[in-house]
């Protein structure tokens, strides 16, 4: 993290960096058709393991040098791994640094975990309701099992993955044309309503426990 920030790592994951070096990445990936999604996919884990800005430049990237669909598998599997690897290590002796930087943002976040952890996070997967490294982090302090985090994981991150991968495998085009691509502009509305019906339906068993909670409760009263 000391080097990304000193060595201004950060400016080749941009678009403009993709842009600019286009014709040598796609020769390379021609070249090495086996290393380079290795190489992808070693990067992805890095930038995430890390908490390093650029994931969805990554993301994009993914899609506009391997295809759409080859694109989302290699960010869903660096994903799941850099995500996974933090929260593993959040549950060693560097897990009380980890929790401070953190900060007060857990107490939000406990009580949806305490409900339904596997629910709760997949609403934190699909929608960003807060910062990705973050929803990285807090399940390791508030109890929620490797299993759960790794499913919620991997099929919360797969739709806002595809939809970057998407935009990546036509960037080609927008560069030829001169123009430019943000995150903002790939995030359209429409794309935003679709992620959140996503996180509404990952919400039901947490409506529905606490319906028959009600109910029994109701019922407990008149007798």
């Amino acid at each position: 993290m000391i080097l990304f920030v000193t060595l201004d790592l950060g400016r080749f994951i941009s678009f403009e960096s993709l842009r600019e070096h286009r014709e040598v990445l796609n020769n390379w990936v021609s070249a090495y058709p086996l290393f380079a999604p290795l190489a992808y996919i070693l990067l992805y884990i890095v930038v995430v393991a890390f908490s390093l800005p650029g994931g969805a430049v990554m993301t994009v990237s993914g899609g506009f040098l391997f295809g759409t669909w080859f694109g989302t598998a290699y960010a869903m599997f660096g994903a799941t791994i850099g995500a996974t690897a933090l929260f593993l290590v959040a549950r060693t002796s560097m897990g009380d640094f980890l929790k401070a930087k953190a900060g007060p943002w857990l107490s939000k976040m406990q009580d949806g975990f305490n409900e339904n952890a596997l629910s709760y996070l997949l609403v934190l997967r699909l929608m960003p309701l807060f910062p990705f490294w973050l929803v990285n982090l807090a399940p390791a302090f508030l109890g929620v099992s490797l299993r759960v985090y790794l499913i919620a994981t991997l099929v919360g991150i797969m739709p806002a993955t595809f939809v970057y991968a998407l935009a990546g495998s036509g960037l080609g085009s927008v560069f030829d044309q001169g123009g430019e691509l943000s995150i903002k502009s790939v995030l359209t509305p429409e794309i935003m309503a679709a992620l959140g019906g996503l996180a509404l339906l990952s919400m039901i068993p947490v409506v529905y426990k606490r319906l028959r909670k009600s109910r029994s409760a109701t019922e407990g009263g008149s007798l």
